[in-house]
């Protein structure tokens, strides 16, 4: 954070300074009261209800922005104090002139699935010539975007943000802190329901990122995707760069196959063409590899370059990572995240890579479905078809009834593999023991707050 002084800060919010010194300098700034961890912080303070004044205590010294005069914080020695009319307001104010600070290219990305490997993407191709600032692996949530802001500094020359969805507003939120210059929409598929209530609402919230653009800024979107072209795009005020394999693009990838532990494709792009190699196996995986080109081209780096940095990428753990597992098997650890979206992706790379093998699968919950139940199961009962999965596998009453449910719909599309649901994960993981061999591939797919899937898949490793 760029550092400002108790006076500099007053004047900002329109406050005035009731106790302690304008030369105090400010470090840090927190929003909720269990954010502050160290002295020099700001905290604005909306309520004394329910304060722990001793995380305060602990903190000084620091400032407080408060709508209220409270005896509590007058008794803290090397405590300023900060009055304002309205703390929301002048916290939105801080935060404005905070970014406006910085006139530097800023990437929002969103999407369904890749969003945290597109953005891990983009900041390994730029770190390599300028000092970035971006979110930490996939932490995305609404509390977290004022400490990523502030991690602006003035050394900083570009940052790479991701913005998730869990109900409308969010994307609106998360702009009014970071201000991209650049947006990026991997996909749309369907996640969230409960809080979006319908896919038309998923596909609005997604939508946001076209309304927050400026006149200059650039929206890079999936010319594949279906519920992508489902996006108004009557607001936006910048320029549209589509990226894709299938449809006409402005990044265009072809000739895409299987290489040596990744992705090989030739890129497209204003009639040149580039041979590129991506870690990291599956179709989804040259998908974000396209939209971090397009990023990064908006920021002045040319494809050779772009392709040379790609192929030092490393992938983030548990993100469809290949390993040796028990009896020679092949693993295929999807452990990160289960979504319609992602789900297709594992199935995809489980039928490439088991050529000859003898395929499993071990699936977790799906969640966040919404009224949409039916329609997931039948695609994921398609996709089991389509990938003539040898052997099923379920673990726990909840993940059982979900699996139950797509097997009627492979069924009906021709599938006979084998199902076996299992009630505790030490039952899986002695079955799979005895099951597994060198001429098995299991794809593990499950959510990181599967704490016992996560588990498992560890165990099943050699």
């Amino acid at each position: 954070m760029k550092p400002f002084s108790v006076g500099k800060i007053s004047k900002l919010v329109n406050g005035a300074l009731i106790l302690g010194s304008d030369d105090l300098l400010i470090k840090n700034v927190a929003y909720y009261l269990k954010k502050m961890k160290n002295p020099n912080t700001l905290l604005f303070l909306k309520s004394k209800w329910n304060v722990d004044w001793d995380i305060i205590r602990s903190c000084v010294p620091c400032a407080v922005i408060t709508a209220n005069y409270f005896a509590d914080l007058k008794g803290i020695d090397g405590c300023a104090i900060i009055l304002v009319e309205d703390v929301q307001i002048a916290y939105w104010q801080f935060v404005e002139y905070y970014r406006n600070l910085f006139q530097i290219p800023v990437v929002a990305v969103t999407g369904t699935c890749g969003k945290t490997t597109t953005k891990d993407m983009i900041n390994h191709i730029l770190e390599n010539k300028f000092k970035v600032h971006a979110t930490n692996a996939s932490a995305n949530g609404r509390t977290g975007h004022l400490s990523y802001l502030m991690g602006i500094e003035e050394t900083t020359e570009a940052a790479v943000f991701e913005t998730a969805v869990g109900r409308p507003g969010d994307i609106i939120n998360s702009i009014k802190y970071f201000k991209p210059t650049i947006g990026i929409i991997t996909n749309i598929g369907v996640d969230h329901l409960d809080g979006c209530k319908t896919v038309d609402g998923y596909i609005q919230a997604k939508g946001e990122m076209v309304s927050i653009l400026a006149d200059d800024g650039a929206l890079i979107i999936n010319a594949d995707d279906e519920k992508s072209k489902q996006i108004k795009l009557d607001n936006l005020k910048g320029r549209i760069v589509y990226f894709g394999i299938h449809s006409p693009s402005d990044f265009q990838a072809s000739e895409v196959h299987y290489g040596e532990k990744g992705m090989d494709f030739v890129l497209s792009f204003e009639n040149l063409t580039y041979p590129i190699f991506v870690p990291g196996y599956g179709e989804h995986q040259v998908y974000n590899a396209l939209a971090a080109c397009a990023a990064v081209h908006e920021m002045g780096i040319g494809m050779s370059e772009a392709a040379e940095r790609l192929q030092t990428f490393h992938n983030m753990l548990r993100h469809l990572e290949i390993l040796p597992g028990t009896g020679g098997s092949m693993i295929l650890d999807d452990t990160w995240k289960i979504t319609l979206n992602s789900l297709e992706s594992a199935f995809k790379v489980l039928d490439e890579m088991g050529k000859g093998k003898k395929r499993m699968a071990l699936l977790g919950s799906l969640t966040d479905l919404g009224n949409l139940h039916k329609e997931v199961y039948r695609n994921s009962g398609e996709m089991i078809a389509r990938t003539r999965v040898d052997v099923l596998l379920s673990v726990g009453k909840m993940a059982g009834k979900m699996v139950a449910k797509m097997v009627e719909y492979a069924e009906e599309n021709g599938w006979s593999g084998h199902v076996c649901a299992l009630e505790q994960y030490d039952d899986a993981y002695r079955l799979l023991k005895e099951m597994l061999d060198e001429h098995c591939i299991l794809l593990i797919k499950g959510d990181t707050y599967d704490k016992s899937m996560v588990h498992l898949a560890t165990r099943l490793r050699e």
